[in-house]
């Protein structure tokens, strides 16, 4: 099986412009005819909403961090499947990635990591402002740094004038990298932003997509997509992955799982959907800001996002907190992050579900990183001592009256030893994100654990 060529758009640092020009290529190939399947390096759950509005299927996530190196490429052929062509947005710069004790190169979950393992070119977006010829130095310093990385070709981006750009060209076709576009200057384009990145593509509402319009017009106009297509390329031999071979028999009863989402809730990967489904379950989506609790619900997840930014609507919600307080005593519950927050007494004042007995608030300091943690005690997810890799990345913080049974241990990367989340009854709540994939038996479980739910006749 032929594997769909990529192209990874990268930038030798973060602020470049990857996500504009990443969306925009993806908007403008699919308008010229192509299947486009979008993927992001990293944990990012922000990026992807953007391209998944340009691309009309979802966006999805590359992380050999967060699921072993070995299920990018099955990971890349099951999110590529009858697709053209595959973007692929970068994280931070290049050669960016987890911070290890022994460091590596390309570092681990870093852009080139990834382009690595799918044996596909990159498309360096270089931003020209208050340079001219050194773009030079920096294109040949990309291109030598790492014999396993091909830079395939560059995209000029926030060029100043019709000269600024002849420079440009001039500079790069003298170390011999392709120039496969120049985009001026565009700063009406500037997607709003708040404490986590971007605001959601499913918050900015039609106010996305006409951005997302606008990425795709600019990019369609200066740059060259016939020859973006012509460098696509990637070496995937591993079979695509799929939900159903990893999760075991899945179960007759069909249970109900209620899966939080809209504008509160939208941090999730498109393929824990697949696996519930997988496992035997039926997933029902409902948005906390206006809905009620899904008819026959077995159990609940409340993915990450921002409930802080909704905290009238989600607390005026008062039956629907009803509904999820009394689902949280004989019911599966997974909370990652704000469905952590949204589980507490309050939420910076703001009445909340009242699951979890405590406050949550919001604070100035950004909690960021990779841990590598073990499952404290049995629940309705992991068995005691189940080790797991999660990302944090948070600014509310909980605070909780009755201490539950924590649901990790870790160590962050000052040393220091922390137990984080709850555990108590089915309710399974963390600020930890996982990726499911790495853990399908954990879904398996959680799905077992809501067909035992005793629902009301």
């Amino acid at each position: 099986m032929v594997s769909i060529p990529a192209v990874v758009i990268a930038a030798p640092a973060s602020g470049s412009g990857k996500t504009t020009i990443a969306t925009g290529l993806i908007g403008a190939l699919q308008a010229a005819g192509r299947r486009v399947a979008p993927f992001k390096v990293g944990p990012d759950f922000i990026d992807p909403g953007y391209h998944a509005v340009a691309a009309g299927r979802p966006g999805r996530n590359l992380d050999p961090v967060l699921v072993p190196e070995e299920l990018i490429g099955p990971l890349y052929r099951h999110g590529s499947r009858d697709a053209d062509i595959a973007v692929i947005e970068g994280v931070m710069g290049l050669f960016d990635g987890r911070i290890d004790e022994h460091p590596v190169t390309p570092a681990r979950g870093s852009t080139a990591h990834v382009a690595q393992l799918l044996g596909a070119p990159v498309v360096l977006v270089v931003d020209v402002r208050g340079q001219s010829q050194s773009i030079a130095a920096v294109l040949q310093g990309f291109s030598t740094f790492h014999a396993g990385v091909h830079i395939g070709g560059v995209i000029l981006n926030r060029v100043g004038t019709n000269r600024h750009e002849q420079v440009l060209r001039q500079a790069c076709e003298a170390v011999g990298v392709p120039v496969l576009g120049a985009i001026p200057r565009h700063d009406e384009l500037a997607v709003p932003s708040r404490h986590l990145g971007l605001i959601t593509a499913v918050e900015h509402g039609e106010q996305a997509r006409a951005a997302v319009a606008a990425m795709t017009e600019l990019v369609a106009r200066h740059v060259d997509l016939a020859a973006v297509v012509a460098l696509g390329a990637s070496r995937v031999s591993a079979q695509a992955w799929a939900p159903e071979d990893v999760v075991g028999e899945p179960n007759i009863g069909r249970p109900v799982v209620a899966m939080a989402a809209g504008k509160a809730f939208s941090f999730g990967y498109a393929e824990h959907r697949e696996l519930l489904r997988a496992a035997g379950a039926d997933v029902v989506e409902f948005d906390p800001l206006t809905d009620t609790l899904p008819a026959r619900a077995a159990a609940l997840i409340l993915p990450g996002g921002f409930p802080e930014q909704h905290l009238a609507d989600l607390s005026a919600n008062t039956e629907l907190r009803a509904q999820i307080r009394e689902l949280a005593r004989h019911a599966p519950v997974q909370a990652e992050c704000g469905g952590l927050a949204y589980l507490m007494d309050d939420l910076d004042g703001h009445p909340m579900c009242g699951v979890l007995t405590g406050s949550a608030r919001f604070t100035p300091r950004l909690t960021l990183g990779y841990r590598e943690a073990v499952a404290v005690g049995d629940s309705s997810l992991h068995p005691a001592g189940q080790r797991v890799v999660g990302h944090e990345f948070h600014r509310t913080t909980a605070e909780f009256i009755e201490s539950p049974e924590p649901a990790w241990a870790f160590r962050r990367h000052d040393g220091q030893p922390v137990q984080e989340g709850a555990v108590r009854a089915g309710v399974h709540a963390s600020y930890l994100h996982t990726h499911p994939v790495a853990q399908p038996h954990s879904v398996a479980r959680f799905v077992a654990h809501a067909t035992l739910t005793r629902l009301p006749r």
